[in-house]
């Protein structure tokens, strides 16, 4: 199956130093893909003058004269940037050139451009951003990650809908296992808003499984394919694993380098030690997904080297593939007419 994605190429930190790179990794590994790389002709015919011989066909540029700032409102970014080489990327998804949009930049300005170009699935209030995160299970999705502070009961109930398709898809899992985080698996404990969303999940055709507590993010006592909670909550948790990944990093290699002899431990465990980051490191986890979208749109971490950008456009390729946005607005739909008939 051909696909074509349209790559930000001047978003994030790092720019085409970053995303060239991986695009062009991307394109030796998947001789099926076609990518259009938006932003600064001038400069991105400079870096790409042999690529696009080598990739005759298969590699283009797309001209925007403007960029998105990392730290720019999003309201700004919104009305003063429709030719920045964000909004152009995801125009080219609107009009059916590209089957998804990959960029590393502001994430408030690309999810708000987002949902003004390609407006929300019908039956969808809000979007809402998903991710995968390493687990002693292999690894865990979970939304929402930051879309939405303030949730309804009816939004935890579309993003379980929404990223059970995801992972059904991806995961080639047939009824994936759904739990709504809260501060405690029994049935009194959560807010109203959480009590609210378990008795809609409950009545669903959803394999929901019941509250989960933070621990099941990474490990827990049972396997979860999904974990739900509002945007606030998920931030905040994922920010945390981020952080306590960093502290566990930096201590083991505070520990290893002390003396010569933890030097000489460290050259001894370097197979195990270099399994185990690998096991967890990041940018191989690098890629969340904007659903509830009439279109895709996959934001890689603003910080990102290429390895990571690379996995970001690995995702799209995959989720493209399995055509999410159709799927969901299938489900969607068929639940929307469920409730009808109720």
């Amino acid at each position: 199956m051909s696909l074509t994605l349209s790559i930000d190429a001047m978003g994030g930190d790092h720019g085409p130093a970053v995303t060239i790179p991986a695009s062009l990794a991307c394109l030796k590994s998947n001789p099926d893909l076609k990518l259009i790389l938006v932003g600064d002709e001038a400069v991105l015919n400079e870096r790409l003058s042999e690529a696009l011989v080598t990739f005759n066909g298969r590699l283009s540029i797309q001209h925007a004269s403007q960029c998105v700032g990392m730290d720019e409102s999003p309201s700004k970014a919104l009305k003063n940037k429709k030719d920045s080489s964000m909004r152009v990327a995801i125009n080219l998804v609107r009009d059916g050139r590209a089957n998804a949009c990959v960029s590393a930049g502001n994430t408030g300005a690309l999810m708000a451009t987002a949902r003004f170009v390609l407006k929300m699935i019908p039956g969808i209030d809000r979007p809402a951003i998903i991710s995968t995160l390493p687990s002693i299970y292999g690894h865990t999705h979970a939304l929402d990650l930051g879309a939405n502070v303030d949730c309804t009961a009816e939004n935890l109930f579309q993003f379980a809908v929404m990223g059970s398709e995801v992972v059904k898809a991806v995961e080639h899992i047939e009824n994936p296992k759904v739990g709504l985080l809260n501060i405690g698996e029994e049935e009194v404990k959560g807010n109203e808003q959480v009590k609210a969303a378990a008795k809609l999940l409950e009545h669903s055709s959803l394999n929901y499984i019941g509250y989960v507590e933070g621990d099941s993010l990474n490990a827990g006592t049972i396997k979860v394919d999904l974990i739900v909670a509002d945007g606030f909550v998920g931030n905040v948790a994922l920010k945390s694993i981020e952080g306590a990944a960093k502290m566990i990093g930096a201590a083991m290699k505070e520990a290893f380098g002390r003396n010569a002899l933890t030097k000489l431990a460290a050259m001894a465990a370097f197979p195990v030690l270099k399994k185990f980051r690998q096991r967890i490191d990041p940018r191989l986890y690098n890629g969340a997904s904007f659903l509830g979208l009439r279109g895709l749109v996959i934001k890689s971490h603003g910080g990102a080297d290429a390895l990571a950008f690379e996995t970001a456009i690995h995702l799209a390729e995959i989720e493209a593939e399995q055509d999410i946005t159709r799927k969901i607005a299938e489900k969607v739909e068929a639940l929307l007419l469920e409730r009808a008939d109720s």
